[in-house]
C-alpha cells in the first residue's frame, strides 16, 4: 500500500472535532494541562489547537445527537511515566496507570487512559524501545 490512499487522495488526518459543554473550560484543559498550542478561537464557541500537525477543534455542543463524549484520542508521548506523573500532579483524573499493551518486534506499546474536563476519554501512548 502506498503512503497515499486510493480514491480521492487522502494522506493524513487534518482535524478532529471534540464536543464540549463549556469551550472555555475545555480550552483551558487542553492548553494548560496537556500543553497543546492554542491556534485561535472563533465565534460561536470554537477553539482550535495544534497537535503535531493535526488540528483539534473544540466546539460547543448545540444538537442533542452530538451531546456525548468523543472518540478516544491517543496522544503519543516519548516517556509515558513522566507524562503520567506530570498530568496526575496537575489534577488530571486517570482511569488507570501506565501499562504494557503489547510487545512489538522493536518496542513495547504502553498506554494509560484519562478524562478531559468534559468527560471525554483520552489516552497517552508510548512506544518504548527495548
Amino acid at each position: 500500500m502506498s503512503a497515499t490512499a486510493t480514491g480521492i487522495g487522502i494522506t493524513r488526518l487534518g482535524q478532529i472535532a471534540i464536543h464540549t459543554k463549556d469551550v472555555e473550560r475545555a480550552a483551558a484543559f487542553y492548553e494548560e494541562k496537556l500543553g497543546l498550542k492554542l491556534l485561535f478561537k472563533a465565534p460561536p464557541g470554537l477553539a482550535f489547537f495544534d497537535c503535531g500537525g493535526v488540528r483539534l477543534m473544540l466546539e460547543r455542543t448545540e444538537k442533542p445527537e452530538f451531546d456525548h463524549p468523543s472518540s478516544v484520542l491517543y496522544f503519543s508521548v516519548p516517556d509515558i511515566q513522566t507524562a503520567y506523573g506530570k498530568l496526575k500532579e496537575s489534577g488530571v483524573q486517570f482511569e488507570d496507570e501506565p501499562h504494557l499493551i503489547a510487545k512489538m518486534p522493536t518496542h513495547d506499546l504502553w498506554m494509560t487512559f484519562f478524562r478531559d474536563s468534559e468527560g471525554n476519554l483520552l489516552a497517552l501512548m508510548s512506544e518504548v524501545t527495548r
